[in-house]
């Protein structure tokens, strides 16, 4: 029972018998408000406008809203719309207060802490089925530890009865990591344009669909989280660090394992063509190559593989070298944008040839 007051500058809507308004809210449970702590509030400004707590009762009563959820700073205006709904004759809608998502820091998020538009993250290179996947889980869960949902499988799962009355804090690491789980479940080949195509907008490479493209995508596929992860691990690829891979305390052990014997039986298979023939076969063609070196030197395992992969491509972590060389013997000519940044094998090779010749004297 309520009761609207008009003067010559506001409108109040006073409460006409100090009561208890009890709601069973769909988070909290039950909720109950005296209006002997509200007093006189106003409904419409002095310019005639209403204020947000009368206008959004009325909204929602008429558009037939059965439902609302909402932050949990809320829950101090429900007690001003139920005296609204109560007062014009409305049914009052169900409510549920969340709790808020905060910051790593356990404060409110707030722009400081990054994106704060789809927009943003889409700009940032986050999938929307991965983004509405990691919000579904922030005060929410099904009650398993599963993590990784398509929308459809949220849609089914989904219900109100499971969100969490405690705060979710928002976590960019989890967000990412859940964002590779999302790429990597896309099929191969639109994961590959997806990639090639980041590539082409950050000028890695001049053309998405190339032959070079593809292979390079295959390549980062399995390791990014985000296609700008993409944008960062190829370029390294392209070049050859090996002066850098040589002067690191890391290489001692790899020299002091007459790395020089093994740079040597590369350098030779380059002369004699078996190395490109092996690139040329694929993997299968460069693991055959590999055994029959290891053989030759009596080698195995690390003692083969390190060596190896440093004088093809100076560098000692990486991407499978047997996919990586025939990837590169993909390159055009004109596929790489930054010319200065790509070193083909045979270059790779005539550096290699002076690195040992540095050795020798």
């Amino acid at each position: 029972d309520c009761k609207a007051l008009q003067t010559a500058q506001y409108t109040t809507l006073v409460p006409a018998v100090l009561q208890e308004y009890t709601i069973n809210d769909m988070v909290r449970g039950k909720v109950t408000w005296n209006t002997d702590s509200l007093g006189d509030f106003v409904i419409l400004r002095s310019n005639g406008l209403p204020v947000y707590n009368f206008r959004v009762a009325i909204d929602d009563a008429l558009m037939g809203i059965s439902h609302v959820l909402r932050a949990e700073e809320h829950l101090p205006n429900t007690l001003r719309q139920l005296l609204v709904y109560e007062a014009l004759g409305f049914t009052p809608p169900a409510f549920g207060h969340m709790s808020l998502i905060l910051a790593p820091d356990k404060s409110k998020l707030s722009k400081r802490h990054g994106a704060t538009s789809v927009g943003d993250f889409k700009a940032q290179g986050y999938l929307a089925p991965a983004m509405v996947n990691y919000l579904s889980l922030l005060g929410w869960n099904d009650g398993t530890e599963k993590e990784i949902y398509t929308v459809d499988e949220l849609t089914d799962a989904f219900s109100l009865e499971r969100i969490t009355k405690s705060a979710a804090v928002f976590d960019k690491v989890k967000l990412s990591w859940m964002n590779g789980q999302h790429l990597r479940s896309l099929p191969e080949d639109e994961l590959v344009q997806l990639i090639t195509s980041s590539l082409a907008s950050a000028n890695v490479i001049a053309d998405a669909s190339s032959p070079f493209a593809a292979a390079i995508a295959g390549l980062v596929k399995g390791s990014i989280d985000m296609l700008s992860d993409a944008v960062e691990q190829v370029p390294p690829l392209l070049g050859y660090p090996l002066q850098d891979t040589v002067q690191s305390e890391e290489f001692k052990s790899i020299a002091d394992d007459n790395f020089v014997e093994v740079a040597q039986t590369v350098l030779t298979a380059h002369d004699s063509g078996d190395l490109a023939a092996a690139v040329a076969a694929g993997h299968d063609g460069y693991k055959k190559w590999v055994n029959s070196i290891g053989k030759a030197q009596k080698r195995k395992g690390k003692r083969l593989f390190m060596p190896l992969r440093i004088a093809l491509t100076g560098r000692m972590q990486g991407p499978d070298v047997g996919d990586l060389l025939p990837a590169l013997a993909l390159e055009s000519g004109s596929d790489v944008v930054d010319r200065s940044s790509f070193v083909p094998l045979s270059q790779r090779m005539e550096a290699l040839r002076a690195w040992v010749g540095s050795q020798q004297q």
